[in-house]
């Protein structure tokens, strides 16, 4: 099937690839049913598509078929295969998945997909990075505009879309307001917003901070725009930070009732909204990750190999799944404020010459041994015996009955020598 929003192309094909029969089918509940009929019909033994979710999967799912996912990096590669001109056509890439599945199935994996309870956590999850997203670009909106219509208000505060730095926007968006302050009035103004950092910046230092920055927009019509503009700016930062919220206790709630949420809340420093970045872009389909380099592959955190005659090196991993690489590596990087191992392990990354981001991407790797595991057992992270495993480890290493011979191959990866079990 070439999926589409719009319209399917669909080729069924024999054992010797010959093609039995080509339709189109709408995208609508009577389409769907005549494409699963004719499915039927031919008893088809797989169907192969590029994209793993969706009411078109969940309609093949549902009717008993088996789905396989091959991705549209691949179909774009694979065409070459069949033509040298590689133009994309709806109908020719249905018979090319169809005769990719016939002829490499024993490469491919059947589709495996989430609960119920898991695709509710990633929606919620995608969500509000997309609504941080929007933020961070409101924010930085509103930033070039205050540095020309009223540049003493970037940088008072710590954050400009923090809420001290809204409220007194509000309250003075334009330097014709924000005129009426003297150091007393501002103290006493801070004071009512319950400003809560006094000790940090006292209001002497605000006030000369707003009456040393350039002037702005004079008095006129401009003024009159950039007040309008700026208040917009910051109901729309408002409005985000409250949805955002909104959405975080959302997150919380759906995170508690999930079966997974012990094995992931249990790690140092995951907290909320890292554990259920985690759980929602690893999923609870073990069969998806059979081993933890499957894993860490998906995750773009090992690196790629490639060897050609005399030429060998390794690459930065590109494709993968970057919203987990991105939940991976940031909880890695959080954890070494919270874990001796996890900042040894990092420590000794960049002993060995990484720069701060590969070092990080190491110690993302050490901790998905241990993630999968937990993951794949229903365990929790549970750190005296990870901390156990180590120095069982370290003992083993030291011993003079086991160590290594010095013409002993290196290992694998550098950072197979640097983790233990983990449960």
């Amino acid at each position: 099937m070439d999926w589409s929003w719009s319209e399917h192309a669909v080729c069924v094909i024999d054992d010797t690839g010959a093609a039995l029969e080509r339709l189109t089918v709408r995208h609508t509940a009577a389409g769907l049913r005549k494409l699963v009929t004719a499915l039927h019909q031919h008893q088809v033994a797989g169907v192969a598509i590029e994209r793993g979710d969706g009411p078109v999967v969940a309609a093949l799912l549902e009717a008993g078929l088996t789905v396989f996912l091959i991705v549209p990096q691949h179909v774009t590669a694979l065409r070459s295969r069949y033509t040298t001109t590689r133009n994309k056509d709806d109908r020719f890439d249905a018979y090319l998945l169809a005769d990719v599945l016939r002829t490499d199935r024993r490469r491919l994996t059947p589709l495996t997909v989430d609960t119920d309870a898991t695709v509710g956590l990633r929606m919620l999850i995608r969500t509000r990075a997309d609504l941080i997203k929007a933020r961070v670009a409101a924010h930085n909106q509103l930033r070039a505009h205050l540095q020309l219509a009223h540049p003493g208000t970037v940088g008072l505060f710590c954050e400009l879309d923090g809420k001290i730095s809204l409220a007194f926007l509000t309250r003075f968006p334009t330097p014709r307001h924000a005129r009426w302050l003297s150091e007393k009035r501002l103290a006493a103004w801070l004071k009512a917003a319950h400003y809560t950092r006094p000790t940090t910046r006292t209001p002497g230092q605000l006030f000369d901070h707003l009456t040393q920055a350039p002037a702005g927009h004079p008095d006129g019509p401009a003024t009159d725009a950039a007040q309008v503009i700026t208040l917009e700016l910051v109901a729309l930062l408002t409005n985000l930070r409250e949805r955002i919220a909104v959405i975080e206790a959302h997150i919380e709630t759906a995170l508690a009732a999930h079966a997974d949420a012990a094995v992931f809340t249990s790690l140092p420093r995951s907290g909320t909204v890292r554990a259920a970045t985690m759980l929602a872009e690893i999923g609870d389909a073990r069969g998806r990750y059979p081993t933890d380099d499957a894993l860490a592959a998906a995750a773009g955190i090992s690196p790629s190999t490639r060897a050609s005659g005399r030429a060998h090196y390794v690459a930065f991993r590109r494709g993968c799944n970057h919203r987990l690489r991105q939940a991976i590596v940031d909880f890695a990087d959080a954890s070494r404020a919270a874990h001796p191992w996890a900042q040894d392990v990092y420590a000794r990354a960049r002993g060995r010459g990484h720069n701060h981001a590969h070092a990080v991407r190491v110690l993302a790797r050490a901790w998905l041994r241990i993630i999968w595991r937990c993951w794949h057992n229903h365990t929790p992270y549970n750190p005296d015996h990870h901390a156990a495993a180590v120095n069982a480890r370290s003992r083993r290493t030291q011993s003079p009955t086991t160590a290594p011979s010095p013409t002993a191959p290196p290992p694998r990866h550098p950072t197979a020598t640097s983790t233990g079990v983990a449960c």
